[in-house]
C-alpha cells in the first residue's frame, strides 16, 4: 500500500471482512470502532506498565481483540469463512482469561467497597480501559452472531482490567470518604 487513503469510505460506507459495504453509522463499524479504542486504552495501559508480566498479558488481549473485531466485521452471509482464533473468538481464548483473573486477584486483599479510579496513572489507565470495554461489550451485543463467544470474551477482559487496576494501585481510595481527609 502506497497510501493509506483510499477514497473509498468518503460516501460513508466502510468496506466488512470477507465483502460487503455498510454505512459507517451501521452497528458493526460503531462495535469494531468501541474495540478499536478498547484496544488502544489497552495500549495505553501496556506503555505505562513498565514490567514484563502485565506487559506480556496486555499484549495478548491486544492480538485477540484484532480477532474479536474480524468476528464483528463480518456480514451474518460470510460468518461461515471465519476460522476459530483467526478471525472468531475461541472457548479457549475465553477460557485462557479466568486463571489470569483468578491469579491477580489471589495477589491482592479484595476491596471491601467501590473505589475511584485514579490512584496511580497506570490503574487509572487500567480502569478506563476497562470502562471502554464495557462499552464494547455493550455495543457488541446486537452485532454479535448467535453463539458468538465475543460478548463473553469482552466480560471476561473487563474482569480482568478490574484486577489488573486493583493490583496495580496500592492502597484503594474508597468512594465514599472514610475520614474528613479523603
Amino acid at each position: 500500500m502506497s497510501r493509506i487513503y483510499t477514497r473509498t469510505g468518503d460516501d460513508g460506507t466502510t468496506g466488512l471482512l470477507f465483502g460487503g459495504r455498510v454505512r459507517k453509522d451501521h452497528p458493526a463499524p460503531a462495535a469494531c470502532g468501541d474495540v478499536d479504542e478498547a484496544q488502544a486504552a489497552i495500549g495505553m495501559a501496556r506503555a505505562l506498565a513498565g514490567d514484563a508480566e502485565l506487559g506480556d498479558v496486555l499484549v495478548s488481549v491486544q492480538r485477540d481483540l484484532w480477532v474479536l473485531m474480524a468476528e464483528l466485521a463480518t456480514a451474518p452471509e460470510n460468518r461461515s469463512k471465519l476460522v476459530a482464533g483467526r478471525t472468531s473468538v475461541t472457548p479457549a481464548m475465553v477460557a485462557a482469561l479466568e486463571p489470569l483473573i483468578d491469579d491477580v486477584t489471589a495477589r491482592v486483599p479484595p476491596p471491601r467497597e467501590f473505589v475511584l479510579p485514579g490512584q496511580t496513572p497506570l490503574s487509572a489507565a487500567l480502569d478506563l480501559a476497562r470502562a471502554v470495554v464495557r462499552r464494547a461489550e455493550r455495543t457488541s451485543l446486537g452485532v454479535a452472531a448467535d453463539g458468538s463467544l465475543v460478548v463473553p470474551y469482552l466480560n471476561r477482559l473487563s474482569d480482568l482490567l478490574w484486577a489488573l487496576a486493583r493490583w496495580r494501585e496500592g492502597e484503594p481510595r474508597p468512594a465514599r470518604p472514610t475520614s474528613p481527609k479523603d
